[in-house]
């Protein structure tokens, strides 16, 4: 089937009303769970499989991967908090009356993993085995990269308070509380997260047969994190990477550079026509692996120099020249690269892990 991108507004669906944000409250939703309109678009990639990508009425951070089965449905990923998985449940209903009943964590990030308490004992939660040590070690709620994406929002909320309180023009004050009422609303929807332990842990991997469908979750190797897992669904050649890869540069605040080029290495010996990522549309080039590794590889080598001289990692981070993978990478636009990616390899290096 062609794929179809729906955005779907109308009111019923399978018999079931769709509700405002008001009224989810009412019955109990989590906090920050207010927004207007529709959190999510879902894709068609194949019969029964989509991807779930916010709209931005709320935030919710990563994508969703869907798989509809004979009797219920398989998610990847839960979002950034029990907000963002309670608003993709109630809007999940708009494609099918079926129950999830497996929730995947591709990794252990809080914009992936931090939905999870929604869902009741009836839902298995699935994750790698190091997933679970991170998360039920307080790492998704420390660590670099809490302190680079979520730890400065009570600021952003006191800054827009700020601002609106001086501000008199009418426009002016009304875009600054719209933003203002965005940033309380993920304030409080991330202060609501209470990380969940898995009911099932994976090594390598694991694969679940559902009615006709094969699903393997599986664990190429270090890349992203320390237990990245793709969800992989042989007869519909469709491969759901998380953060391992998409089109564009992932974060690498926890990354293992070396090891996630070989990781790379063994996903393109799956034999897969559409990626769907964590975050940014379905994937369908599979050159983004190529080069994605190219830039991987020339990254690591510049990295692997300075650290070698002496250098600091900011005074690296503010040398090193990526700029021949701008054609790939359009964002890249001047030398330098995210001080958070060099001190994560300056640890590698220095640690020999």
């Amino acid at each position: 089937m062609r794929p179809s991108r729906l955005v779907l507004l109308a009111t019923t669906l399978f018999g079931l009303s769709l509700q405002t944000s008001v009224e989810l409250a009412a019955q109990g939703a989590p906090p920050g769970s207010e927004y207007e309109g529709q959190a999510f678009e879902f894709e068609r990639i194949r019969d029964d499989v989509y991807i779930a990508i916010g709209t931005g009425a709320l935030t919710v951070m990563s994508n969703a991967a869907i798989v509809i089965n004979e009797d219920d449905v398989l998610l990847v990923d839960s979002h950034v908090s029990p907000a963002g998985a309670y608003a993709l449940l109630q809007e999940l209903r708009q494609i099918t009356p079926k129950p999830v009943r497996y929730v995947v964590n591709s990794h252990y990030h809080f914009d992936h993993a931090h939905g999870n308490q929604v869902y009741g004992p009836e839902v298995e939660i699935i994750r790698h085995e190091y997933t679970r040590q991170a998360l039920e070690s307080g790492l998704s709620l420390q660590g670099r990269t809490h302190a680079r994406f979520l730890a400065p929002i009570p600021g952003r909320v006191a800054s827009l308070q700020a601002e609106l309180d001086t501000t008199s023009n009418p426009q002016a004050r009304e875009e600054l509380a719209a933003r203002l009422r965005i940033q309380e609303n993920f304030l409080a929807a991330t202060n609501a997260v209470e990380p969940t332990p898995p009911t099932i842990t994976l090594d390598r991997r694991l694969t679940l047969f559902r009615g006709g469908r094969e699903i393997r979750m599986e664990f190429l190797g270090r890349g992203h994190t320390a237990g990245d897992v793709v969800v992989y669904l042989p007869q519909e050649r469709v491969v759901m990477t998380g953060d391992l890869l998409y089109s564009g540069l992932s974060y690498m605040g926890n990354a293992y550079i070396p090891d996630w080029i070989e990781t790379l290495e063994k996903l393109k010996e799956l034999d897969f026509d559409v990626i769907l990522p964590g975050h940014g549309p379905p994937v369908r080039d599979r050159a983004v692996i190529d080069h994605f590794q190219a830039y991987l590889r020339d990254l690591w080598a510049q990295i692997q120099e300075l650290h070698a001289a002496g250098v600091p990692a900011a005074e690296a981070a503010a040398r090193i020249d990526m700029r021949d993978h701008s054609q790939n990478y359009p964002q890249i636009r001047s030398i330098g690269v995210d001080i958070d990616a060099v001190e994560r390899a300056y640890e590698l290096l220095d640690t020999g892990n």
